[in-house]
């Protein structure tokens, strides 16, 4: 299933990772970093991937986890008594819980001509913090990155530190995700997917997301770059409760379920959300998750061709990461991969059903 995506374009390579909370099923990779014959292989634990929107989740959402337990941030406080500049008409009732739901009412993203004439980060800033909703806010969910860009700053302002530097203190290094990062420094270069390609040389370890590239790199949308095997390691991590594979807590089981929990659900085809994280809609299946994973399931997928998925019910995990951002020979690079992404949930189910 994932070499037929090579085969069809979608991407030149991808890492596949399955397993339940205390051991991995299937670790396997597939294709190159490229299209080129002499790019090197893909390793599920060498090969680092802009994770793009699961930045969300094994960063920014977890960040805040850590933080809510701390007492250091509350779900239901408005988001500016932690970021006072975001004052824009109709936002003084907007939560940090309807932040992580996508319910805050506000637009979906900037548009790109409107990104682009904005000189730099602070700038991007000034303007995220001046948005007003376009409905009101917990009418319904639109799935925004402001929404994921205020809550770094919700993060970092809590911590009282860039969300990096939290991040990999406090979640990356206790977990063991030793290839999990913002930035990543020019030496791994080689063995990072590319994203893109400019003045025909391939782009790699540098953010494809467009507003975190303003940002520094740094971001609650999107930034982090990692492995296969890594993602792995912190799927387990949230399978297990919050417990760290030696038994200590990072988190308490409580906090996890809360997060992990289907929050909103619209119906009629729109998406679920728990906090921070992707649900199942009731009735309905989304294409990146297969039609076999359970009702409780949650993940989240990015961008540049990253997925994530969970189904606690089964104890199981599937991680797939590929570069679908980098020069697809297909015109429908993304519904292709989303294909790939169902059919392998769906194989993942029916195996682990199958012991």
């Amino acid at each position: 299933m994932v070499l037929e995506g090579i085969r069809r374009g979608a991407y030149p390579g991808a890492a596949l990772v399955v397993g339940r909370r205390d051991t991995l099923l299937f670790s396997k990779g597939y294709g190159r970093l490229t299209w080129s014959a002499s790019s090197a292989p893909v390793d599920p634990d060498g090969t680092l991937y802009d994770l793009a929107s699961l930045t969300k989740v094994v960063a920014t959402t977890t960040a805040l986890m850590v933080l809510l337990e701390r007492g250091r941030v509350r779900l239901d406080a408005p988001v500016a008594a932690y970021v006072p500049e975001f004052s824009g008409a109709g936002t003084t009732g907007i939560t940090v819980r309807q932040l992580l739901t996508h319910t805050s009412g506000l637009r979906a993203d900037l548009p790109d001509a409107e990104l682009k004439a904005l000189p730099d980060g602070e700038a991007l800033l000034r303007r995220v913090q001046r948005e007003t909703p376009r409905i009101p806010p917990g009418r319904r969910v639109i799935y925004s990155d402001r929404n994921a860009i205020l809550l770094g700053e919700v993060a970092q302002r809590a911590a009282g530190e860039p969300l990096d530097v939290f991040a990999a203190r406090e979640l990356f290094r206790p977990l063991g995700l030793a290839q999990t990062m913002f930035r990543p420094p020019a030496p791994l270069r080689p063995r990072i997917a590319p994203t893109g390609v400019w003045r025909g040389h391939a782009v790699a370890g540098i953010v494809n997301d467009a507003s975190a590239f303003k940002l520094g790199g740094v971001s609650g949308n999107a930034g982090l770059f990692s492995t296969a095997g890594d993602v792995a390691r912190f799927a387990q991590f949230v399978l297990r409760g919050g417990a760290l594979p030696d038994g200590r807590r990072l988190l308490s089981p409580e906090t996890v379920r809360l997060f992990t929990t289907k929050a909103v659900d619209f119906g009629g085809g729109t998406e679920a959300r728990a906090l921070g994280w992707q649900a199942v809609p009731t009735g309905e299946t989304v294409s990146s998750v297969g039609t076999l994973f359970g009702p409780r399931s949650y993940g989240h997928t990015g961008w540049t061709g990253t997925s994530l998925w969970i189904d606690p019910d089964r104890d199981l995990f599937v991680v797939l990461l590929a570069n679908r951002a980098y020069a697809p020979r297909a015109r429908r690079s993304f519904t292709l991969l989303k294909e790939v992404r169902g059919a392998v949930a769906n194989a993942a189910a029916r195996a682990s059903d199958a012991r």
